[in-house]
């Protein structure tokens, strides 16, 4: 492939340098006028493979009722990543902790939640997955695939930089990567050698060029941004942000191609293109220079990365490819040339010596190692000429890959029997006098001595004991192995029902074994009592239900039940209650229902007792009636009753319903208004404040006297009572 570099910088200069500063204000000494950029600098702390030597409170935590943390893996400026045991699928996963901080902005949980659930769909070899999300104890984390590498940048830090070859095949899959999220419509914005996992190889050879190559943390930055909306800034990583997210906040699949592009700059030079004390300096330096060729800092790079890296970062967004998978194509092109210019870069030196002739006889055979037959006269000795200079311009004309191939073959083996032959004759003339034979025979003994020290050395004086450290807390076991001058590591705990939490329960070596001086002890400590909390499974299906209680590793036992407001093979509740922890292998009663309740009971708060007790009974309930002094209700008023009325029951049989009533005040003697005129009577006892119920014709009621009256003169009326009286004329 041969790429045209057109004249993107110079353009996008003038495009950068006009109207952009023009937005963006004068910018003074530390000032930056427009939008604030809040930038990360320097590199994310990445913790030894398995941080279990700092204390942690999260350590052995159990989040979201299935991942137990292990250990802290790394701590950046969003969050920090854990290690952990998915307990329910039985495998190692990443959970990465956002730091709270931002755990309390709203906008930020929507982003992150939403790309979470976008970075989960995307299924790709190269992209890190995403499990699950949740919370705990108010701080959201993600759950993702646990990659066993290296980060980019600890590749980098260990090598400096990378060969062409491998820096593409790196570049290819992140690119692979990041395509798919183009097409999903998700646009990384922090693409940077931290978030670059680099996998080993399968097949072991350690080769970056067969290695696995991840991409993580997909739209955590936007997710930071949109959060931060209101404050007008801009989270990113000074070294690799585009030109654009600086100038103005605008991101689209090309600020990543740019990012990219600053990464394979780092990867060729072991450098990035701009540095300086701030990171807002360092930022602007991106919208106000170009980045130089790598070729400039590592002279003899091929001229075709120079052009993919120039076309990557262009600070004119349109003088970029439009996505990572246009990228992609031209990435794949270039590494096809690069790979047709792999070869020696110089000339191998093979010195011209004199060939000494081999006198033989005629009749002599020819010699084992001899390629070519015997001579055959003129003729023959012409056509073999004819035939090595046929077979020497064929070597001339074959690739340069072969050539190597055969220095390689060739060049070792005489080496080798070159050595061998010196040592040979170098041997030969110490046992031709007696002097070299004396000299022979001390070497002999002293190299005899040495491996006899060092046999000693490596199987025996090397090693020491092992203290015994089972029993001991955590923190003792480490205080007394440190006294000893010996390392602490940590295995996955177990659980012990008798062992208190954080105690070793085994060691290795074990105690009194052999162990290197200064080695490293393994301790497996106890996680405690093995618990699992029962979880809230109400008002779902039965089926699914089922599966999350034996998921938990609890024992499911149906039991039929009702329920007014589920349909029928729903969850009503369990036995024991949700939240309550539990040991392995119990039995969790889950009560489904089966339909609505048959019986209900009714509702008498407020009747009077009689009735009360009439239609508890008539349903088939048995009545406790208890007695309440209150004076301010009427006599045998019923003020509370338990079960509540309307409560679903199975049956009425056996089942008790109490009933509370006033004892309320005796009530005002019935005064007697017999023989009085009707409409007398009526007046005195309204105006007592009973209701007055007249019975007779409109004349009885005019002109007629109270012949009869309920309830009898001087029985105790309630206040407000009813009272009956008839009237007739005669």
């Amino acid at each position: 492939m041969s790429l045209t570099v057109t004249q993107c910088h110079e353009g996008s200069a003038a495009h950068h340098g006009g109207v952009e500063r023009s937005v963006l204000g004068r910018r003074g000494a530390g000032e930056t006028s427009g939008r604030v950029v809040a930038l990360r600098a320097g590199r994310a702390t990445r913790l030894p493979p398995m941080d279990t030597k700092v204390a942690d409170p999260l350590r052995g935590a159990l989040l979201g009722g299935r991942y137990r943390i292990v250990g802290r893996l790394a701590r950046g400026g969003m969050a920090t990543v854990y290690q952990a045991r998915d307990e329910r699928l039985e495998r190692t996963v990443a959970i990465k902790i956002i730091h709270p901080d931002h755990a309390s902005d709203p906008h930020f949980l929507d982003w992150l939640s939403d790309e979470a659930t976008t970075v989960a769909r995307l299924a790709h070899p190269n992209v890190v997955a995403v499990y699950d999300q949740g919370t705990h104890e108010g701080a959201p984390y993600l759950v993702m695939e646990f990659v066993r590498g290296r980060t980019l940048r600890e590749v980098l830090l260990d090598r400096r930089r990378l060969d062409p070859a491998e820096s593409l095949a790196v570049l290819e899959q992140m690119l692979a990567a990041l395509a798919v999220a183009h097409r999903a419509g998700l646009v990384h914005r922090d693409v940077k050698p931290e978030n670059v996992l680099v996998a080993p190889p399968p097949n072991g050879s350690g080769d970056l060029i067969d290695a696995v190559v991840k991409v993580a943390d997909f739209g955590l930055a936007h997710a930071v941004d949109a959060g931060r909306s209101g404050s007008g800034q801009l989270m990113a990583t000074a070294e690799y942000v585009a030109p654009e997210l600086v100038a103005d906040g605008r991101a689209d699949p090309r600020a990543d191609v740019y990012s990219t592009g600053i990464v394979l700059f780092e990867m060729l030079t072991g450098r990035v293109p701009f540095d300086g004390a701030r990171p807002t300096d360092v930022a602007w330096q991106h919208v106000d220079h170009d980045v130089p060729a790598p070729s400039r800092v590592v002279p003899g790079l091929p001229p075709v990365l120079d052009a993919v890296v120039i076309r990557a970062t262009c600070r004119d967004p349109s003088g970029r490819p439009r996505d990572a998978a246009a990228m992609l194509a031209e990435v794949q092109s270039a590494r096809d040339d690069v790979g047709a210019l792999a070869g020696p870069t110089r000339a191998l030196a093979h010195p011209t010596v004199v060939v000494p002739s081999v006198e033989r006889a005629r009749s002599d055979p020819r010699p084992s190692w001899a390629r070519l037959p015997a001579p055959r006269g003129p003729v023959a000795a012409a056509r073999g000429s004819m035939a090595a200079a046929r077979g020497s311009m064929a070597v001339a004309r074959g690739s340069v890959a072969a050539a190597r191939r055969r220095v390689v073959e060739l060049a070792p083996a005489q080496g080798i029997q070159g050595a061998w032959a010196s040592t040979q004759r170098f041997l030969d003339r110490l046992r031709a006098t007696e002097k070299g034979r004396r000299q022979l025979t001390a070497a002999l003994v002293v190299v005899g001595l040495l491996l006899v020290a060092g046999g000693w050395w490596l199987g025996f004086g090397r090693y020491t004991e092992a203290p015994s450290l089972v029993a001991m807390t955590k923190a003792s076991a480490a205080a007394e192995a440190g006294r000893l001058g010996f390392q602490v590591d940590y295995g996955a705990g177990t659980y012990r029902e008798d062992v208190p939490i954080d105690t070793v329960i085994s060691q290795s070596p074990v105690a009194f074994g052999r162990i290197v001086k200064g080695g490293t002890i393994t301790l497996s400590l106890s996680l405690g009592p093995e618990r699992y909390v029962v979880p809230e499974v109400a008002g779902q299906a039965a089926d699914f239900a089922t599966a999350q209680l034996k998921e938990q590793r609890f024992v499911v036992q149906n039991v039929d039940g009702y329920s007014d407001t589920l349909p029928a093979n729903y969850v009503v509740g369990t036995d024991p209650p949700a939240g309550t922890p539990l040991k392995p292998n119990s039995v969790v009663k889950l009560i489904i229902a089966k339909g609505p309740y048959p019986v209900h009971v009714p509702t008498v708060v407020g009747l009077q007792l009689g009735e009360a007790e009439n239609q508890l009974r008539d349903v088939g309930f048995d009545v406790e009636v208890q007695r309440k002094d209150d004076q301010s209700q009427p006599r045998d008023k019923v003020l509370e009753q338990n079960p509540p009325g309307g409560q679903g029951m199975p049956s009425a049989a056996g089942v008790k319903v109490v009933i509370v009533v006033a004892n309320g005040s005796p009530g005002t003697p019935m005064p007697s208004v017999l023989d009085v005129g009707c409409n007398d009577a009526r007046n005195q006892l309204q105006g007592m404040g009973f209701q007055v119920d007249v019975h007779g014709n409109d004349a009885e009621q005019v002109f007629g006297r109270v012949r009869e009256q309920r309830p009898d003169p001087g029985q105790p009326v309630e206040p407000g009572g009813r009272v009956d009286i008839t009237c007739r004329i005669f």
